[in-house]
């Protein structure tokens, strides 16, 4: 079978789409399966540290591989650094300044996006630009407001804290995505004479379940991992989430490397199951408008 000859001036044709998708599918998967081992390197190397037991470290090396496996590290950590609670402050911080957060952004995103609010633009840019103020140089006046209010050392305190701080940037989002929400539906709902309260509860909540998961496993893993405000606020060690706990497993068991591995995989398991069960959510929030 002969090739006939392109004409003068013509070009030849392009591979077909198929082609260019596997030739780019084969190049991604290319460059990333190095980048995702490196990444994921770290995390594999904590946690084979913390499953080996301390004389296999001493004997043999923190880098080396490991010679016996045992759950010393856990134990001791359970035992004796994370006994006092810092787990379970942990998860009442995290609860309740991750639902009054969400609670209250809802609010101030569906008055924002949906009432004729005077200045209204103004009052989203300042909620939002608080969030851009560098933390470090608000801890003494917020050490001080806290200290004045007779609130210091509590954790009503931090659940205050980050619940102010996070709540311009969840308003922010939600008011984005209630303000694509088509005006028609509001006014259908007024017609069969919603109010306000069931148009919220009824309407703009189960509309906003994606971005609300969505904020909601950010949220988590942001409170969960804080510590600059926990040391500011805090000063009992009983009082310490597990973030300022680990500091002190730290400076406890400082050549213990399995216990200090131990308590940076317990304080790290949380975060990870909230996001592995709220991933479908996470991804779907993240992509809300992307197609509008």
């Amino acid at each position: 079978m002969t090739t006939l000859p392109l004409a003068p001036g013509a070009t030849a044709a392009a591979p077909p789409p198929a082609r260019r998708r596997r030739r780019g599918s084969w190049l991604f998967h290319v460059i990333m399966t190095p980048v995702s081992l490196i990444w994921i390197a770290p995390m594999v190397f904590v946690v084979l540290v913390a499953f080996r037991s301390f004389s296999d470290i001493t004997a043999n090396g923190l880098g080396s591989w490991p010679h016996s496996f045992g759950f010393e590290g856990f134990t001791t950590v359970f035992t004796g650094a994370l006994a006092g609670g810092a787990l379970g402050n942990s998860v009442v911080v995290t609860v309740f300044t991750v639902f009054f957060s969400l609670l209250l952004a809802s609010w101030a995103a569906f008055a924002l996006s949906r009432h004729s609010i005077p200045g209204s633009r103004a009052i989203l840019l300042v909620m939002l630009a608080g969030n851009l103020l560098p933390p470090q140089i608000l801890l003494i006046p917020v050490a001080r407001i806290c200290e004045s209010l007779g609130i210091a050392d509590t954790l009503f305190a931090l659940i205050l804290v980050q619940v102010a701080f996070g709540l311009g940037f969840y308003t922010f989002v939600l008011h984005g995505f209630m303000r694509s929400i088509p005006a028609e539906i509001f006014e259908a709902a007024r017609v069969d004479g919603a109010g306000e309260l069931r148009v919220y509860l009824q309407l703009v909540l189960p509309l906003c379940r994606p971005s609300l998961a969505a904020l909601g496993a950010l949220a988590t893993t942001w409170i969960w991992n804080d510590l600059i405000w926990a040391l500011t606020v805090l000063r009992t060690e009983t009082k310490f989430p597990i973030t300022a706990e680990l500091l002190n497993i730290q400076g406890g068991f400082v050549s213990q490397w399995n216990v200090v591995a131990a308590g940076a995989v317990v304080a790290a398991i949380p975060t990870a199951i909230v996001f592995f069960v709220f991933q479908k959510q996470f991804v779907s929030g993240l992509t809300l408008g992307s197609s509008k």
